[in-house]
């Protein structure tokens, strides 16, 4: 496979959005010939890669908070296209389906453990306590006929006052403008709730609340709208001042896709097939925020719940121990970077590395002279920094921390999705299911090098931990190809803490019917 792989018409594409030829022709040689899949060596659990912090350690942490909050270093950053039409996948079934199903056969089938009824029936019992039901009466025929419908399992006329373009629309919308929590002031969107949350945690010593949301360019002018609605009464009620941006994944980031045949899939026009590149695709917008200490977490984990003081703490606590870990490690870089740093300076920087990071230091460490490992040191210290809160794992489906071999034998401590594991190992499946704690999402992320400069983050992916799904395009099967997660491969050679965070503070909403959790229940 060469340049010869395009067209002039390829070639033409692909440089109205920004990709290279080269940067093409890698991706189709990834597809055409997959990277070896991650090497688990063993999950992290606590003691071992995961922290659990003392009550001492915690108010250590806040003080650090304390002092980036009051020299304004804080913004948070929120990955916020998702859209919701699979929190309504079951329901879009039942309204697309043409067949209608009586109560008798909803409730049997339920009974027997058939999910999508499990749902429907679900959704249908606790209809009056989602935050769209006055929205959804209004739309649909008012309170009584609502109530009466739902309680006969009668759910046709709802699912299309819920889901058609007629009615509300909540299926395409974005997750972070769907009405999620009642509260006796009013209803809040996960968009709202991150607002709170920012002035919770994320403002600075004068008041003001940096957020950056990442949303889908057809949804901004919504966004932006419902912000200026709320912002006054939040602003108010807060004390605090929002400076609020928006970005788009870039055009850029798309990836092209082969078929079974290794050959270019193309658009029915013939133009080459561009796809989203996938969450890791933020990197480029994580770049662009230029941000310093950086709070991350995904548009859907919001409840009002995560609102009490003690789990708002918690959010304190990880970006107390990154300003605290990032002080050390500058420190230790201002006396490495001297000629005269010492050989005692030198043992005294290994040890941290190794007790913080990299318990295995590779073999060019244990076998270099005293320049060699100086070297090392400055090379391995001068990166982004991440501290992740990890949650117990409760059976959730998704990525968790792990120690991983890389390509030069360092073993590190990584986010692994069940992807990125050969799962015809059963070495390598036994690890996976091992794993103790989950990754929830709640990330503090240091940007800015000790001289307050942006790192430069495209130095840091692990470009071979990309994500390949067999997909299909108008009854076609394709191959497609997915950058490296944002938390998974992109920040791969950061310098990475993992700490234990209460499983409250991970309360997703992946079905709608999760809004009827506890967690979702404001009142």
């Amino acid at each position: 496979m060469d340049a010869s792989f395009f067209t002039d018409q390829d070639r033409e594409r692909l440089q109205e959005v920004g990709i290279s030829a080269e940067e093409a022709l890698r991706q189709a040689r990834i597809l055409e010939n997959p990277p070896p899949y991650s090497l688990l060596r063993r999950p992290c659990t606590p003691g071992d890669g995961i922290r659990i912090l003392s009550e001492e350690e915690s108010d250590a942490a806040l003080g650090f908070y304390e002092k980036a909050r009051r020299e304004n270093r804080l913004s948070k950053f929120v990955p916020a296209s998702g859209a919701a039409t699979r929190m309504f996948q079951s329901l879009l079934r039942f309204r697309n389906d043409r067949k209608r199903y009586d109560p008798e056969e909803i409730r049997r089938r339920a009974s027997e453990g058939d999910p999508s009824f499990g749902e429907l029936s679900i959704f249908l019992d606790g209809i009056d306590r989602f935050a769209f039901f006055e929205e959804l009466c209004r739309a649909a025929g008012g309170e009584t006929r609502i109530r009466e419908a739902a309680s006969a399992l009668d759910y046709a006329g709802i699912l299309e006052g819920i889901l058609s373009a007629d009615g509300l629309g909540l299926a395409d919308l974005p997750k972070g403008l769907l009405p999620f929590h009642k509260y006796p002031d009013g209803n809040r969107t996960p968009f709202e709730e991150h607002l709170v949350e920012a002035a919770l945690y994320a403002k600075n010593a004068a008041g003001l609340c940096r957020l950056h949301f990442t949303v889908s360019p057809e949804h901004e002018r919504r966004f932006r709208t419902l912000l200026e609605e709320t912002r006054p009464a939040w602003e108010s009620r807060f004390g605090v001042r929002y400076e609020v941006d928006f970005s788009a994944q870039k055009r850029s980031t798309d990836t092209l896709a082969l078929d079974p045949s290794n050959r270019l899939v193309r658009d029915e026009d013939g133009s080459i097939l561009l796809r989203p590149g996938g969450h890791g695709s933020l990197i480029e917008n994580l770049s662009d925020l230029a941000g310093d200490v950086v709070l991350i977490k995904n548009i859907d984990n919001v409840s009002p719940k995560q609102m009490r003081p003690e789990l708002v703490r918690f959010k304190k606590v990880l970006a107390g121990m990154l300003v605290m870990i990032q002080e050390e490690i500058f420190d230790y870089l201002g006396l490495l970077q001297r000629a005269s740093a010492s050989q005692d300076l030198v043992e005294e920087a290994g040890r941290f590395v190794r007790e913080t990071f990299l318990p295995d230091l590779p073999a060019r460490w244990e076998e270099g002279d005293d320049e060699t490992r100086r070297a090392f040191l400055i090379d391995r210290l001068d990166r982004p920094i991440r501290v992740c809160g990890m949650v117990p794992n409760a059976g959730q489906a998704g990525g968790g921390p792990f120690w991983v071999e890389g390509k030069d034998g360092t073993v590190s401590i990584q986010i692994v999705e069940g992807a990125q594991i050969d799962k015809q190992s059963e070495e390598q499946v036994a690890i996976l299911n091992g794993s103790t704690h989950f990754n929830p999402v709640d990330i503090a992320c240091g940007l800015l090098d000790r001289h307050g400069k942006p790192f430069d983050l495209h130095r840091f992916i692990d470009r071979d931990a990309v994500f390949i799904s067999m997909k299909s395009k108008a009854g076609k099967s394709l191959k497609a190809l997915e950058r490296p997660g944002l938390w998974n491969g992109a920040m791969a050679h950061w310098n990475t803490l993992f700490i234990e965070v209460p499983p409250d503070t991970f309360t997703p909403v992946k079905r709608v019917t999760d809004l009827l959790s506890p967690e979702h229940q404001a009142v």
